[in-house]
């Protein structure tokens, strides 16, 4: 979550009041939708029977509606990548970052 706008000294209080209130609620949105849709890869990584406005990257490689035996065989695949996902975010913070 970056909240920083607030300190530009060209906006008034109510601009940097507005600021920190969308840089909080968007970055806590982006936050919930992450953790929604690691949730759904680990869980139930398929796609929806109808298009479906506003999904994330990793959607488009979820298994086809209807295709149980890929799902089966490709559980294990998806909970490894978000595993090596969260290796890779966990080796690049630095102490600092914590």
């Amino acid at each position: 979550m970056v909240i920083d706008r607030h300190r530009l000294s060209y906006l008034n209080a109510f601009e940097k009041l507005s600021c920190v209130y969308c840089g909080y609620g968007n970055g806590l949105l982006a936050y919930a939708s992450e953790i929604a849709s690691r949730t759904e890869q680990y869980w139930c990584p398929i796609k929806h029977a109808r298009k479906a406005m506003g999904h994330y990257p990793r959607h488009k490689n979820f298994v086809a509606y209807g295709r149980g035996d890929e799902f089966h065989q490709s559980i294990a695949e998806y909970r490894r990548q978000l595993s090596e996902m969260d290796d890779s975010a966990a080796g690049q913070q630095s102490p600092d970052n914590s």
